[in-house]
């Protein structure tokens, strides 16, 4: 036989060590270059700018 529990986790200490479980939301910021929404550090998605500067060549859909 394994380790097994000797006492019943009470609902209340079981969602007291889940507290810290959740997810946050992703932290957005405007773009300078084109105004849209982008992550924090990272290259713009839509314009394809970083730091104020052309980072990768974004195509235009026709």
């Amino acid at each position: 036989m394994g380790p097994l529990p000797k006492r019943k986790v009470s609902k209340t200490r079981r969602d007291k060590r889940r507290s810290h479980d959740h997810l946050s939301p992703m932290h957005l910021v405007v773009c300078p270059e084109c105004n849209q929404y982008k992550p924090a550090h990272q290259v713009c998605p839509n314009c394809g700018s970083y730091k104020g500067r052309e980072v990768l060549a974004i195509e235009e859909e026709a």
